[in-house]
């Protein structure tokens, strides 16, 4: 099994803003709280779970569908929502994400397209680690909005 390390360096701006520092390279982000809290001048924690789990589903049903269609450059859309509620010591979790694929190509002709979509999430390291304790749900949908998945 490979391993690897990833650090992100966060220092705090002022109240519950938190410059993120990245790798060499790679450009920083400014987090927030939304209010009350904060002043939702940038992304929440929840945001960016959300986010990390679409970025990284996306990414491995572009590789899914171009390890048998090298053509395949279409645009792939997604929404993602995440649910919070909370658990019975009342503290706020996440209890659900839903993500949503949109695949912008005519997918009529693509090689292997249920072998694909039946193996994409698999691959996919954030999902896979955050659906050990989140119930994570994955729809795929083509250009014409007919479901795949």
């Amino acid at each position: 099994m490979s391993q690897e390390r990833v650090s992100v360096q966060l220092v705090q701006r002022q109240d519950y803003q938190f410059d993120n520092r990245f790798d060499a390279g790679v450009p920083g982000l400014l987090t927030d709280e939304p209010a009350p809290l904060g002043s939702g001048l940038g992304p929440s924690p929840v945001q960016l779970l959300a986010s990390a789990v679409g970025n990284c589903l996306g990414a491995s049903l572009l590789f899914a569908l171009r390890k048998f269609n090298p053509q395949a450059a279409g645009r792939i859309a997604a929404e993602v929502s995440a649910e919070t509620g909370r658990n019975a010591d009342r503290r706020l979790r996440v209890t659900g994400i839903q993500a949503q694929f949109t695949i912008g190509d005519d997918v009529a002709g693509y090689k292997h397209l249920d072998r694909a979509l039946a193996t994409f999430e698999d691959f996919c390291t954030v999902t896979a680690s955050v659906r050990a304790g989140i119930p994570v749900t994955v729809q795929v949908f083509d250009a014409e909005g007919n479901q795949l998945k």
